[in-house]
Parts: C-alpha cells; sequence; structure tokens
C-alpha cells in the first residue's frame, strides 16, 4: 500500500469523525496526565524518601531527673557514663558522626520550636534530658545503635526520627497509589472511547471498506487506516499530556519549591521518564483497543 494513499485514507477518517476524534484526543490526554500526575507522584515521594532518610538521626537520650525507665534506676547520667558512651557510640562502624547537646542547648531548640506556645513557659531547662544526636552511614541500621545502647546505666532513650517519617510516608504512598489507580481508570476510558469511535468509523465506511475487498484488497490494508487513526489520536493526546506534565514541573521549580526549601523535588529526568511511560502507554493501550474492535466489527 502506498504511503501517500495511506495517509489519504487516515486524513479523510479523522476528518469524518472530527468532533469524535477530537473527543479521543481530549480524553487520552486527560487519561494519560492523569496517570503521569501519578507516576510524577510516585518519584516525589522516592525524592523525599531519600532526602530525608539520609538526614534522620538517631537520638541518645540520657538520663535526667525526670527519667523514669529502669536503666535511670541509678539517678542522672554522669560525666564518667557520658564519656563513655560518646567514645562507643564513635566506635561503632555505622556510626557516621556524634553531635552532644546539652540540657541549655535542648532548651533553646525547644524554646525556637515552640516559641508561640504557652508550653515553653513552663519548662525549665534541666527538666529537658541532654542527648546524642547520631548520624548513621546507613540510617537502615538503626537497630544496631538500639541494641547496643538501649538499657544500658545512664541511657533513658534511643529514638529513631525515621519512626516519625514512616507516618507521614505512609500517608503520601496512599495518596500516591490512589493517584495511579485514578490514571489506570482514566486510560482504561480512553481505551473503551478509541473503541467505539472506531466502531462508529468503521460502520460508516461499511461500503468503501466492501469496495476494496472486491478489487483484492488484503484485510491488513483495509484495516491499518483505522488502526493508524486511533494510534495518531493516542500520540497526539499523548503530546498534550507531555505538555501538562512539563508545565506542572516548572510550576513546581519556579513557584513551590522556593517557598518549601526543606525538602527536594523530582527533577525534568523523572517528568522525561514518565513521558516515555505515557507514550508507550498510549500507544499499547490505543494498538490492543484497535485491533480488538476492527476485529470484530470490520468485517473484511
Amino acid at each position: 500500500m502506498r504511503a501517500g494513499f495511506l495517509m489519504s485514507e487516515v486524513r479523510i477518517g479523522l476528518r469524518r469523525n472530527l468532533t469524535m476524534t477530537f473527543a479521543v484526543i481530549v480524553t487520552v490526554a486527560i487519561s494519560l496526565s492523569l496517570l503521569g500526575i501519578g507516576l510524577l507522584s510516585n518519584s516525589q515521594v522516592s525524592a523525599m524518601k531519600d532526602y530525608w532518610y539520609d538526614k534522620i538521626e538517631v537520638s541518645v537520650f540520657l538520663c535526667g531527673s525526670l527519667s523514669e525507665s529502669p536503666s535511670c534506676a541509678g539517678g542522672v547520667v554522669t560525666p564518667e557514663q557520658r564519656a563513655t558512651i560518646k567514645a562507643d557510640l564513635d566506635a561503632l562502624p555505622v556510626v557516621d558522626s556524634v553531635f552532644y547537646e546539652s540540657q541549655t542547648e535542648a532548651f533553646e531548640r525547644f524554646k525556637e520550636r515552640f516559641k508561640d506556645s504557652a508550653i515553653a513557659q513552663n519548662v525549665t531547662a534541666d527538666q529537658l534530658p541532654e542527648s546524642f544526636r547520631v548520624k548513621l552511614k546507613d540510617p537502615t541500621q538503626f537497630d544496631v545503635v538500639v541494641s547496643a545502647f538501649s538499657g544500658r546505666p545512664g541511657v533513658d532513650i534511643v529514638q529513631d526520627q525515621r519512626t516519625i517519617l514512616e507516618k507521614f510516608f505512609r500517608l503520601l504512598g496512599v495518596l500516591r497509589n490512589g493517584a495511579l489507580a485514578v490514571g489506570l481508570l482514566s486510560v482504561l476510558t480512553a481505551a473503551l472511547l478509541i473503541s467505539n469511535t472506531l466502531r462508529i468509523a468503521a460502520f460508516n465506511r461499511r461500503r468503501e471498506t466492501g469496495v476494496m475487498k472486491l478489487v483484492g484488497a488484503s484485510s491488513w490494508s483495509i484495516q491499518l487506516p483505522f488502526l493508524l487513526e486511533g494510534i495518531f489520536s493516542a500520540f497526539i493526546g499523548w503530546g498534550l499530556a507531555t505538555g501538562l506534565l512539563a508545565g506542572l514541573k516548572y510550576v513546581v521549580q519556579e513557584k513551590v519549591a522556593p517557598l518549601l526549601t526543606f525538602t527536594k523535588f523530582f527533577g525534568w529526568g523523572e517528568v522525561a521518564a514518565a513521558s516515555a511511560w505515557l507514550l508507550l502507554t498510549g500507544l499499547v493501550v490505543s494498538t490492543i483497543a484497535s485491533l480488538i474492535t476492527l476485529r470484530r466489527y470490520l468485517k473484511v
């Protein structure tokens, strides 16, 4: 089949069903955009995890005047215990660095955090515990510090900041999965619309296809223009979806990121990867929907 004749048939088919073609393009664009947002949400969660897990610390709180754990039965941590704990922390292979925070420093940080709250007026420096802030080479090795220092004389509590973040990331995971589910359902809707559009096109052009069959045209040459119509619509929809994702990235980079400097956002590489997945998804879905519809409704 000559390429010029083939493209002419595709253009004719698209013009005859201009309204339906427009509806398919818009539906594909919206569905792929929603799926792309789900993919970028997944990239955002991964970026935030990498950023925060690299910065979280393990806090080894020492026994103070208000400590009630069994390991603090001997009273407030002694200078000898403090020095031994510091030396043992430095000796652990999984530890990257250790920072000591005194009661005075803890009180200053507490006042800064709760400066607008009435609770700051009822707390004194001697009520806050001193601690060691431990940065690990691998944040997943928290259990090594726990097993080495939990219950040790002079140590009140060993706390991992990761446990605080896990609840937040679980919430983000639920939102991400919801966005992906909505995107996949939208893609299914687009596939059904492509199928219905081709079904109508095949019905409207049944006489032409009958004539082509009589003059010896193969089934594939008759079906190919219809198939390309579905693929063309999906390709245009993908281009619009990619433009929307690029616009979203621009807004995040220029408007959101300067305001939320405490975390990391997905980059252009993630947008390009999401766009590639959307192109593959759009082409596969449109091809499958077209082939199934043509096999069922285009009698050649």
